[in-house]
């Protein structure tokens, strides 16, 4: 057995990193949008109404996410988790590497794809909303964060 570098989140986690589920969803949800707005976008002016209304629909799909991810993002660092909006959404130091490679890369081909169509279907712009909003998800429920450190209080000081 090697011994794993402190950023190597791997070895933290029991059974392998868990969320495969999240990550299915991030790239499966992708890889609809990206048909149908792609196909739209070349000329297929019959996919025009289908990109629309997928385009729509994962924009509202990602609301409850980020609800949801919001929510148990505030249990845990009520509970003394030091999350910060970097680490839960973004993943930096919370997730291992592979996993933030994932989730934001599903992002960051999202992001690419709804600019290149958004001539030809405006809502594409919104669709970036749920890879993002997985990745949140996998933060609050997987991720990893330092305890909170208590206050320390300065002598001297007045209350």
């Amino acid at each position: 057995m090697t011994r794993s570098s402190p950023g190597d989140l791997s070895s933290r986690y029991i059974g392998g990193v868990p969320g495969k589920a999240i990550v299915v969803a991030s790239w499966s949800m992708l890889g609809v949008f990206a048909m149908v707005a792609i196909a739209d976008a070349a000329g297929l002016h019959a996919l025009n109404t289908p990109a629309t209304i997928v385009s729509v629909a994962l924009f509202l799909a990602s609301l409850p996410i980020w609800i949801y991810a919001f929510g148990l993002a505030l249990v845990r660092s009520a509970r003394g988790d030091d999350i910060a909006v970097s680490s839960w959404v973004f993943l930096t130091s919370s997730a291992p590497k592979e996993r933030r490679a994932q989730l934001l890369g599903a992002t960051g081909v999202c992001i690419v794809v709804a600019l290149a169509t958004a001539w030809a279907n405006p809502f594409s712009v919104l669709v970036p909303m749920f890879p993002l909003g997985c990745a949140a998800l996998w933060g609050a429920r997987h991720g990893v964060y330092p305890a909170r450190r208590p206050p320390t209080v300065m002598k001297g000081a007045r209350r």
